[in-house]
């Protein structure tokens, strides 16, 4: 059974940053791009960034983008959401997603998800 399993997530102050981890088992992870979402309170789920297969070409939304990285380590079946220069309205939580084709900011086009990992920033 696919996994997906996000962590790093917590309490932290605006300005400050976060590593969110996400690693996957029982997927052939360097065959999928794998993408982050978001989903504060009262709003939809939002496309942070993502990563394609071999790790050259990311995609960001323009909310994060400058300040938030996403990497991948295909050995480790795990991918990376670095997050800088956080602000409150970064508060959410977040989601990894695995998908075969590359459409980045669409959420349908990803074929598994994790269960999210919380994050909250104080202002």
């Amino acid at each position: 059974q696919v996994r997906l399993v996000e962590s790093g997530g917590r309490l932290a102050q605006a300005g400050g940053s976060l590593r969110l981890s996400c690693v996957a088992s029982s997927l052939a992870f360097s065959t999928y791009a794998t993408g982050w979402f978001r989903q504060a309170p009262g709003k939809e789920r939002e496309f942070v960034a993502a990563i394609k297969w071999g790790g050259a070409i990311t995609s960001y939304s323009d909310s994060v983008k400058g300040r938030f990285t996403v990497s991948r380590d295909n050995a480790k079946s795990t991918v990376f959401l670095q997050m800088s220069s956080l602000k409150p309205e970064d508060t959410a939580v977040y989601y990894c997603a695995a998908a075969l084709s590359w459409a980045p900011a669409v959420s349908r086009s990803y074929n598994y998800w994790g269960v999210g990992t919380q994050v909250t920033v104080s202002s």
